[in-house]
């Protein structure tokens, strides 16, 4: 029977429609010619207006032939209608990677990155139709109300999964971009190095072990919030997330041992007048300076290997590529989650509502 305690699972892992949906389309465009507005496709709320301050403003002071026209949210589902219609309206959309990899050149553009540098950006930062945007990091970390004394509070991943030496509540976001399939294969043993293919059938059954007490939470605002009201004791939540529960007083503890990261990415809808303008904005934001602004808003870790946030100390806390972080990091496949998404989706949201 489901456990009561998971959320929203009909809605949930980074939308389903992300690419179970998306098959091939091959309908082009009959917009006009580029006019140098941007229809910029994000998930709204203050993350995307995050964007609109640190990207958009700067981009466009540098710019003056170039605007932005913002609307949300992101949906694959939907730029399959448009391309097949022959009516593609968004320029710019923020996506999975992996989303954009499997419906490249059928529902996204291959792109042509100039002026950026390889060995300036992370691994799997420029894809064949997808450009990163920033690294975002969903490490372990409790309530440290919980756990006080720090001798006997969990120091592993091993130790999440370990509900008589640590008991408590769990948290997990049921995005696959954070790691719920990736966790509990480490702390099972499997080396970092060795996680891909995923073991599909070994995730799940770890997962078992937490399943009663766990809040399977389908974003990471769900997450939060539950653990701002003291919901959960023990959790992974995105770097993101974390920052702002700190600025607002929560004691959180942070454990750097193994911790999963994925590049967020944006990528452009095939058929889009202003692909040129969209891939000068794209490379422009694997850059220094825009990677720097981000990271200083967010608290995410730059996609550009040379840019230097100036951070707060409540970001400090959470930079995954930081002093503070003791520990490891696996960055995620994009393109064994492009090649697997839809069946591990499955996979999961049957486990969910098993």
């Amino acid at each position: 029977m489901a456990t009561k305690r998971t959320l929203g699972i009909i809605s949930t892992i980074v939308s389903a429609s992300l690419l179970a949906a998306c098959g091939g389309g091959s309908g082009g465009s009959d917009n006009t010619k580029a006019d140098g507005q941007l229809t910029f496709v994000a998930y709204g709320g203050d993350g995307q207006k995050t964007m609109e301050e640190v990207w958009q403003k700067p981009y466009m002071e540098k710019n003056s032939d170039i605007s932005f026209v913002n609307t949300s949210p992101t949906d694959v589902a939907q730029v399959k209608a448009q391309v097949e219609a022959g009516q593609v309206k968004w320029d710019i959309i923020a996506t999975a990677p992996a989303a954009a990899e499997q419906n490249c050149g059928t529902l996204f553009e291959p792109l042509e990155i100039t002026g950026v540098d390889p060995e300036d950006v992370v691994d799997q930062a420029i894809g064949k139709c997808y450009t990163g945007n920033f690294i975002n990091a969903t490490p372990m970390a409790y309530r440290t109300e919980a756990f006080p004394d720090p001798d006997k509070a969990p120091k592993t991943i091993e130790d999440f999964f370990d509900l008589e030496k640590f008991p408590g509540n769990r948290g997990m976001i049921t995005n696959l971009q954070n790691g719920i399939l990736e966790y509990p294969l480490l702390a099972d043993g499997v080396a970092p190095d060795d996680l891909y293919p995923l073991d599909m059938d070994r995730t799940l059954e770890k997962l078992e072990t937490i399943r009663d007490v766990t809040t399977f939470a389908p974003n990471v605002g769900a997450l939060q919030q539950a653990v701002g009201s003291g919901q959960v004791d023990i959790f992974t939540l995105s770097d993101s997330r974390i920052k702002p529960l700190l600025e607002d007083g929560v004691d959180i503890t942070v454990v750097w041992d193994v911790t999963v990261t994925s590049i967020n990415g944006f990528a452009v809808p095939k058929g889009s007048p202003e692909k040129k303008n969209a891939e000068e904005f794209m490379a422009w934001v694997l850059g220094p300076e825009a990677s720097a602004n981000i990271s200083e808003a967010h608290g995410t870790a730059p996609i550009s290997k040379v840019a230097k946030p100036n951070l707060s100390e409540e970001a400090k806390k959470v930079e995954v590529y930081g002093p503070v972080n003791t520990g490891e990091t696996v960055l995620q496949n994009i393109d064994w989650y492009a090649k697997n998404f839809n069946e591990v989706t499955t996979e999961l949201q049957n486990w969910l509502a098993g």
